[in-house]
């Protein structure tokens, strides 16, 4: 397989790294060609390409790691270039603007939650997606054979994909990704404005402030772009968070002691909830199905299964010697999982087999 990486940064790097562990030539390609002779050197990619046309040429699927902000216009452009067989996504942080824009069907938006405080290909690692959720945003024009590619793709890579449509995407991540920024930031903030009321020096600060506010003034010029980006629904989210905080601000106004211990313990739990939920261990369910043949339907399975939390390990298509239907294998973690996994396609209209 033939990979094309259009910036090759922390995340373009380490999936060039990933992708030639996995086997893949990667052709390179940017803006600076210092940064492409770097990323030779350490090996991301195969070789630079001189021209946008020429890191397309052949290319069986490309990866489109611009500024959230530039995205429309390099995943256009890198579909303008592209082959007729060839997968475009992208990894930016917010999908609504980017997927709204585009109509290819060649077009799956993609989002790795993966990273690190550096940046710059010279900090690029081969295992940066090992057990990472890699979310895939297809819309109902992406072609389910080139979703299926990316799938696997990213699979290689050792992440997890989870398929989703954009919006609810855009929705959750301003919860879990972009709100703890705004907070961060506004936290060290009124710290510091505190401070200067009180004219008192810097006190030792302790590992909650550090925790909590790890990571404030973040890269500007990225972080600017996904607030843009994804205004309206992390506007929703700080609007949440504002009520919720003056309901803490009443209990704590009445001294009521039971509001405040139902509060903190229902945190403790939802904390539980989120960071320890896994399916380390479970069994993989292997469920069949025949589906018409037509634009949208892989797509259209894929985000029911992802709107439920039902996650797709791996996925298989094979076509109908008449073209007219085809048959999709999926397999998926876990019994229970499975069972709701085959319940939703059915109310798809698609009868299940579990093998």
């Amino acid at each position: 397989m033939r990979i094309a990486v259009l910036g090759v940064g922390l995340i373009g790097g380490s999936i060039g790294l990933a992708a030639r562990a996995a086997g893949a030539e990667v052709v390179g390609f940017g803006r600076s060609s210092e940064r492409l002779e770097t990323a030779r050197e350490r090996g991301a990619i195969d070789l630079a390409a001189r021209s946008l046309e020429d890191a397309l040429r052949g290319s069986d699927a490309c990866f489109c790691c611009g500024p959230v902000g530039l995205l429309p216009a390099q995943v256009q452009a890198a579909l303008d270039a592209a082959g007729e067989a060839c997968v475009v996504s992208d990894v930016g942080s917010t999908k609504a603007h980017v997927v709204g824009a585009i109509g290819d069907e060649r077009f799956v938006g993609g989002h790795p939650v993966a990273g690190a405080e550096t940046s710059g290909v010279e900090n690029a690692r081969a295992d940066l997606f090992e057990g990472a959720a890699w979310y895939l945003t297809p819309s109902e024009r992406s072609s389910g054979v080139l979703l299926e590619r990316l799938h696997r793709l990213v699979r290689s890579f050792g992440a997890q994909p989870i398929a989703l449509d954009a919006a609810t995407h855009d929705r959750l991540l301003a919860t879990v990704s972009h709100l703890p920024h705004v907070l961060a930031n506004v936290l060290v903030a009124q710290a510091a404005r505190t401070l200067a009321q009180e004219d008192e020096p810097l006190p030792r600060v302790g590992p909650s402030f550090r925790d909590a506010t790890r990571v404030a003034g973040a890269n500007t010029d990225i972080w600017t772009d996904i607030y843009v980006a994804n205004r309206e629904a992390l506007a929703a989210e700080i609007d949440e968070t504002v009520t919720r905080l003056r309901q803490v601000a009443a209990s704590l106004r009445s001294a009521d002691a039971d509001s405040l211990s139902a509060w903190n313990d229902s945190a403790r739990e939802d904390r539980r909830r989120l960071l320890e939920a896994d399916l380390t261990g479970e069994d993989v369910a292997e469920l069949r199905l025949t589906v018409p043949n037509r634009p949208g339907i892989v797509a259209q399975v894929a985000l029911a299964l992802g709107r439920a939390d039902v996650n797709i390990v791996d996925l298989a298509l094979a076509p109908a010697s008449d073209n007219r239907s085809g048959a999709m294998t999926l397999w998926i973690a876990g019994d229970a999982q499975a069972t709701r996994a085959a319940e939703l396609i059915e109310d798809l209209g698609f009868p299940v087999q579990k093998p």
